[in-house]
């Protein structure tokens, strides 16, 4: 998925110290008079339609009805999951891939997912259309832009393998683009792995005529939880009224998203303070519509993490050597923070 990543780190210094001095304290009085409770959360990437409940629990008071003031800021060179671990951030957005790391150790970090944002992984390949590529095997004798991440590697030679292909005659190139539609368009490669709520789309509305895969139809172990909301665990054993009352907010924006889906769009672009989605109206609204389907799914409750799914992908990554201590069963999420 194609996100523009962070700014300077001057200015991301500067947006940081400013928005996280008032992290765990007061914050200013809302409209009954009653001091609200300071809280951050710390995005994975620039704003974009992932995150767009956030933003209509800001607009719409529904943090401040939860007696909250919350700060959306942007991540720091070594990620969310990093500041939220040390306390800087109540909340961070990240994915369960990544988490791995953080849990996978001898002393592992101090934080839990404590919300999905979307239901399922919406992850997969996209190629131009009729050239063979709709299924993993017909990557053979292709070029596929590659992060040359250990998971990300692992998981394509998986899917091609299991479509009864070889996955050493695929060309792996590193992953240089700026546009990928427009890389497609242009023949600069043949393969790519994006998230079709923002990468399918953008593709859609550039008139390529793509073929598409997901993961997750390809072997259900890869239906793992890409975003999620994490939190401190300090954190949530001193305050967790704090976290329900956060997550319970959080929720009503994305149910709001859900049912008006244009509006979100326009809340999402306005609350932007990055600049990162000036002059794509055009994509964020499309990708909303979109993300309207996926937030929830085929579930009743808002965030909801199943363990089977979570376990299930830390299982495949213990089994395939990936990790180097194996995740116990059930680390690292929870649902006791959602709003019933």
């Amino acid at each position: 998925m194609k996100y523009v990543k962070m700014i300077a780190a001057a200015a991301l210094a500067l947006l940081m110290a400013s928005s996280l001095a008032a992290c765990g304290q007061s914050g200013q009085a809302g409209d009954t008079g009653e001091e609200l409770r300071a809280v951050t959360i710390c995005l994975d990437w620039t704003p974009n339609t992932n995150h767009t409940g956030l933003y209509v629990a800001a607009a719409n008071g529904y943090f401040e009805e939860a007696g909250l003031s919350v700060s959306i800021v942007q991540p720091p060179e070594d990620g969310a999951t990093a500041i939220c671990a040390a306390g800087q951030v109540e909340f961070a957005v990240t994915v369960q891939d990544n988490l791995a790391a953080a849990f996978a150790r001898e002393d592992p970090l101090g934080v839990t997912a404590v919300a999905t944002l979307l239901q399922h992984n919406t992850s997969g390949i996209i190629s131009r259309a009729g050239e063979g590529m709709s299924t993993p095997k017909g990557l053979e004798g292709h070029r596929y832009s590659t992060y040359n991440g250990v998971i990300e590697l692992a998981i394509m030679q998986q899917v091609v393998e299991a479509d009864g292909g070889d996955f050493s005659q695929v060309e792996l190139i590193p992953y240089t683009l700026e546009d990928e539609a427009g890389a497609l368009k242009e023949g600069l490669t043949d393969a790519i792995w994006v998230y079709y709520g923002w990468g399918a789309i953008n593709a859609q509305l550039e008139g390529l005529d793509f073929d598409y895969f997901y993961f997750k139809d390809i072997d259900p172990v890869f239906d793992y939880y890409t975003p999620v909301i994490i939190a401190n665990n300090d954190f949530l054993a001193e305050d967790p009224d704090t976290a329900k009352a956060f997550l319970s907010a959080v929720a009503q924006g994305y149910e709001y998203a859900i049912e008006h889906p244009e509006e979100a769009a326009q809340i999402l672009m306005d609350g932007d303070t990055t600049g990162a989605l000036a002059g794509m109206e055009d994509l964020i609204v499309a990708s909303q519509k979109w993300m309207a389907d996926q937030y929830k799914a085929e579930v009743e409750q808002w965030g909801y993490i199943d363990p089977a799914r979570w376990n299930a992908f830390y299982n495949w990554l213990s089994e395939k050597d990936l990790v180097d201590i194996a995740i116990p069963e059930n680390t690292g999420f929870s649902n006791d923070y959602l709003a019933p």
